[in-house]
């Protein structure tokens, strides 16, 4: 299915259960596409996790090839109203590409760091982002692998895109003269104490952050100084 997502234009395929049309899960879809009742579609994005892709629409149901076709609707709407133009339709289908995109990126780094920030070692996934090393708009390093992602705490998130945290190729951490000048309580100082640390390394190598990634983001820190 993520194939048919990203290669899909307006609406992708969805085959029913057994050869049956009549069987009860294939009915339900065919009461769906003829009501236009908005149904949620769970997408795997690892074993045993998914995401919940809302709203969805059957927008076809063919008994002699015994599939149904999905759309996708907005998001952000809560008029849940099946989209009636191509134009809506690849819109919202560009929408969950996106959703997808990050929710598997999202999963795969948290797995490879073992939930735990990178800098601090927090093991709390709900208080954790995960960071581009290179951001997603870079056509040749900002690809959505393992080696191009961080999970960061928050505070940690907005100090690295803020080019407040450094990380050069040899995976040492580095912090701003702007911020090694302050002197503004416990968690300013938590942020200094890591200047010269380490980062936190996942145990496969394979998963390590990619290290030419790094040198061309640390540039960028040492620019920004």
């Amino acid at each position: 299915m993520h194939r048919q997502i990203f290669a899909g234009e307006e609406t992708v395929d969805y085959a029913f259960m057994g050869q049956d049309p009549e069987a009860a899960d294939n009915r339900w879809l065919r009461v769906a596409f003829q009501n236009r009742v908005p149904i949620i579609y769970f997408l795997g994005i690892s074993p045993g996790r998914y995401k919940a892709m809302v709203p969805a629409f059957i927008s076809g149901w063919d008994a002699a090839t015994l599939k149904a076709r999905v759309a996708f609707g907005q998001s952000e709407t809560t008029d849940y109203a099946l989209p009636e133009t191509a134009l809506e339709r690849r819109y919202a289908l560009r929408e969950v590409q996106q959703r997808l995109h990050q929710a598997s990126f999202r999963e795969a780094v948290m797995t490879a760091h073992d939930n735990r920030c990178a800098l601090s070692g927090l093991p709390e996934p709900l208080l954790l982002d995960v960071a581009h090393i290179m951001p997603d708009k870079d056509e040749h390093f900002g690809q959505p692998v393992v080696t191009n992602g961080l999970p960061l705490s928050k505070i940690h998130h907005a100090a690295f895109d803020a080019h407040l945290i450094g990380i050069d190729p040899n995976y040492r951490l580095h912090v701003s003269d702007r911020l090694l000048g302050q002197n503004d309580g416990p968690m300013l100082e938590a942020l200094k104490r890591l200047n010269g640390g380490g980062l936190i390394m996942p145990q496969r190598l394979k998963d390590r952050p990619d290290r030419d990634r790094l040198a061309l983001r640390f540039e960028r820190f040492k620019a920004a100084a």
